[in-house]
């Protein structure tokens, strides 16, 4: 099965391949090119294709749009970038300044036909028409971080934030813009996947007005002749089975608990504290540096080509600590290995005895030099997560995140605190201001809070220096949720919680470099978070309690009803989309909720995207414009 990470590399090698498609016969000449791309093609490509593949596909340089660039004759110049005036401005000065030979345009989404017109007419003015040979729109324009997850846009998101989507004074035509963008990028997903989905949202939110839009948008494509672009022929039939997937688009606001909730597994509180950016974060060196310099970073690239983070960036972080800690040990041990050699074959000591030992030990000696780039990378793989899993370690510590954990998992799965709310969060020394102040809206989204408890929580907030703006907008929220024909249950959470283990004997026993005293350890219980039930809901086509308010759209019916057909056979792919923003709790909880599905005779998959990914920090942020547009019209 062909993931949408794969299709899309394939889309932007065929691209780097002047648009011919990549034969497997015996290259021939490489042809050398520059890449000329603006941020966004920068984001999308910078995930999926590193510089050596870069290099390898003959691309000698690659630079920004925006940039001073030199004329470089006899290249073919290869630009890919979003149709923007601003980006078709530069084009067109490129031209009039004749920096190259032979240009090969791609645009990320379709460029419109006056666009192109005025960029023909610049061509001409410029006399350069006979030096662009290609001019191509390539559907591409997303961000494909996992073989099963995409986002839209990573610099300049606030474009698409929750915050843009849901504040007060958001004009119409702001709207229109944000949601047609939106729509061009999913529309390019599904180019890229090669299918057309069903579509199931909820009523009277952000997500029916892209689900319709994006309807309309598959269904006139669809009908266009000329232009269909889900015409399957045999070489290039979809990335789904026979079967159409289902697209379940979904508004932030069915869950705002999970994007605040404190975090347990490796790739989230990399996410949480490190600042994970497209698979890519920066680690503060320890040392500190001499005089008033800023501490250097070091970046650490974590993606499917390391082996360690693939199996473990879903895993809780104590069994992360204890698998570096394994990792270690193997790598001493082949090390002692090849030391031992050495010395029994006497490479110490030049003797007479040596020559005569060795032609036992070159097969071993053969082994051991062959396997050593492997011993490299893997000592380079480990050293890098001991530094990450360190860092982490640093905030963990520092800000009590054990804790924070353990206690919302108990107030969303409605268990007991040991401790009152307000005890808690007095506490001087317990985690900083952002961390009391998620832990208190996620206390007041679970619960019923009385209007006395809710001051005096307030008062011991303010007192410990939190910026309580968030509050009036989660207020309101939770008063409209209330009202709503789809009202927020607090049984959402159901099922969730921990327990903690023994502490870590093995780390413990093993002289670790992980110091992990006063850290709990802490297992999670396996439970589905409120996007993974409603996904499971609408996969296995259940009908009874909010999902059948849901609308059904089907975009190859010509009139289509919006009504779900009765006895309909379950969904075996479905892509999950959240409008204002995603996270990877909840993509790790949709990665083990299907992994459980999986049976012998029928694989099911899920990819989950998300407007823009946004950790903890900058949701809160987000809040905060929000509670203060409503403090600032009171």
């Amino acid at each position: 099965m062909v993931t949408l990470k794969e299709r899309q590399i394939c889309a932007i090698k065929q691209m780097l391949n002047l648009n011919q498609a990549q034969t497997k016969s015996v290259a021939a000449e490489p042809v050398w090119k520059i890449l000329i791309y603006d941020r966004i093609g920068q984001d999308i490509i910078s995930p999926l294709i590193s510089i050596r593949e870069l290099r390898e596909l003959a691309v000698t340089l690659h630079v920004q749009l925006h940039s001073d660039r030199d004329s470089i004759p006899d290249v073919p110049a290869i630009y890919f970038c979003a149709p923007t005036d601003e980006n078709l401005g530069r084009i067109c000065q490129d031209f009039q300044n004749g920096l190259y030979d032979v240009y090969h345009l791609n645009f990320l989404s379709p460029i419109s036909r006056q666009k192109l017109e005025d960029l023909a007419a610049a061509a001409l003015q410029a006399n350069c028409v006979a030096n662009i040979h290609k001019v191509y729109d390539q559907y591409v324009n997303f961000i494909t971080l996992e073989d099963d997850m995409f986002v839209l846009k990573h610099q300049n998101s606030d474009n698409l934030s929750y915050y843009a989507i849901n504040r007060a004074n958001t004009q119409d035509v702001e709207m229109e813009a944000i949601m047609d963008s939106i729509v061009d990028s999913l529309f390019s997903v599904f180019v890229t996947l090669g299918n057309v989905p069903i579509i199931r949202c909820p009523k009277n939110t952000a997500a029916e007005m892209v689900a319709r839009k994006l309807e309309k948008k598959l269904r006139e494509n669809l009908w266009d002749a000329r232009n269909n672009l889900f015409h399957v022929d045999a070489s290039q039939a979809g990335a789904f089975s026979f079967q159409r997937p289902l697209l379940i688009v979904l508004d932030r606001n069915v869950d705002m608990a999970t994007p605040l909730h404190h975090t347990w597994t490796y790739q989230a509180l990399a996410h949480d504290v490190l600042d994970l950016a497209l698979n890519r974060v920066t680690v503060e060196d320890e040392e500190k540096p001499v005089g008033g310099a800023r501490p250097k970073g070091r970046s650490c690239d974590l993606d499917s080509r390391d082996r360690f983070w693939m199996s473990h960036k879903g895993s809780p972080f104590p069994t992360v600590a204890e698998a570096i800690q394994e990792e270690l040990e193997q790598y001493r041990n082949s090390e002692d290995e090849i030391k031992k050699l050495k010395s029994t074959m006497g490479i110490d000591a030049e003797s007479e005895v040596a020559f005569s030992m060795v032609n036992d030990n070159t097969a071993r000696l053969t082994s051991a030099v062959n396997s050593l780039p492997q011993l490299m990378e893997m000592k380079r793989l480990i050293d890098m997560h001991t530094k990450i899993a360190t860092s982490i370690l640093n905030y963990i510590k520092a800000r009590r995140l054990d804790s924070f954990f353990e206690l919302e998992e108990k107030i969303m799965s409605k268990a007991a605190l040991d401790r009152s709310l307000t005890e808690i969060l007095s506490e001087g020394e317990f985690g900083l201001a952002e961390d009391k102040m998620r832990l208190f809206i996620i206390h007041y989204i679970c619960n019923n809070v009385p209007d006395a408890e809710f001051q005096r929580i307030q008062g011991i907030l303010q007192e410990a220096g939190c910026d309580l703006s968030p509050m009036p907008y989660i207020q309101r929220w939770k008063s409209i949720m209330q009202r709503s024909a789809v009202p927020v249950t607090t049984s959402h959470y159901e099922g969730g919680g921990t327990k903690t283990v023994s502490m870590f004997s093995k780390l413990v026993s093993q002289g670790s470099s992980f110091v992990m005293e006063g850290v709990k350890n802490l297992v999670v219980k396996r439970h589905n978070l409120p996007v993974t039930k409603i996904t499971e809901q609408l996969m296995e086509c259940r009908s009874g309690g909010d999902i059948d308010e849901y609308v059904y759209l089907d975009p190859k019916l010509l009139k289509g009803g919006e009504t779900a057909p009765k006895n309909r056979s379950s969904f075996q792919d479905a892509i999950v989309f959240i409008v204002g923003g995603g996270n990877y709790i909840e993509y790790q909880n949709l990665v083990d909720f299907i992994k459980q599905k999986q049976t012998a005779n029928s694989t099911r998959r899920i990819i989950y995207g998300a407007s823009t990914l946004n950790n903890a920090k900058q949701f809160l942020k987000q809040l905060s414009l929000l509670g203060q547009e409503i403090r600032n019209t009171n």
